[in-house]
This record gives structure tokens, sequence and C-alpha cells, in this order.
């Protein structure tokens, strides 16, 4: 399976991006999408994630009530809406899939995709 972001891009704080994930095959309705960043010197770290079957997302507490999560399993994409940007949220973003809910930490995951790059300016 691969996994491919896109929509990354370059804003200014307050504004708003829309990333969205591709994967090469069915899995969304196997495996729990999500999103994870990696900021420049750091770790990658958790960013959202929602359950195979739907539902609400799962978010980590710096972006929520920010960014939203949702996912078409029609069209194996999974999407990461981000509003409110600050600076803080540049990161590359990587799309990824797993069996866990909440997901496995980054190194632990089932799915791991290439990045896209947000940056933020103040």
């Amino acid at each position: 399976v691969q996994l491919q972001a896109s929509g990354g891009g370059s804003v200014q704080a307050g504004g708003s991006l829309a990333l969205s994930c591709v994967a090469s095959q069915r899995t969304f309705d196997r495996y729990n999408p999500g999103w994870f960043r990696q900021a420049p010197g750091k770790e990658h770290e958790f960013v959202a994630t929602i359950r195979r079957s739907g539902g609400s997302g799962y978010y980590a507490d710096s972006v929520k009530g920010r960014f939203t999560i949702s996912s078409d399993n029609a069209k194996n994409t999974v999407y990461l809406q981000m509003n409110s940007l600050k600076p803080e949220d540049t990161a590359v973003y990587y799309c990824a899939a797993d069996r866990s809910f909440p997901a496995n930490a980054w190194g632990g995951l089932d799915y791991r995709g290439k990045g896209t790059l947000v940056t933020v300016s103040s």
C-alpha cells in the first residue's frame, strides 16, 4: 500500500490549508487513517486520526478545535482541514494507516506515506 499526501504549501498565520491523502488500494476501511507531522529538528508527532468506520476524529491537544480529519473510503482518501494555522504548525505532514486506534507511535504504524510540507509564516 502506498499513501500519497498532497495539498501542502505556504500560508500566513490565521490562514487555512486542506490536505488530502490517497491510498494506492483499499486501505482505510481496514486500517484507521491518520496524520502525523515532523517539524524541523523534532521527532514525528501525532496530529489526528479517525476510525476506519468513520465517526468523530481524535486529535492532539495542540490542534484540537482547529483541525478536522475526515475520510471517504469509496475514494480511498483521507483529508485534513487545517484552520487558524500558527507558525508552530510548520512541518512536513504525513499520512498514515494503522490497525490500532488511537494510532501507534510513528515507528510502529502499519503504513506510512510520503509527506507534504506546510509552512506557516507570522
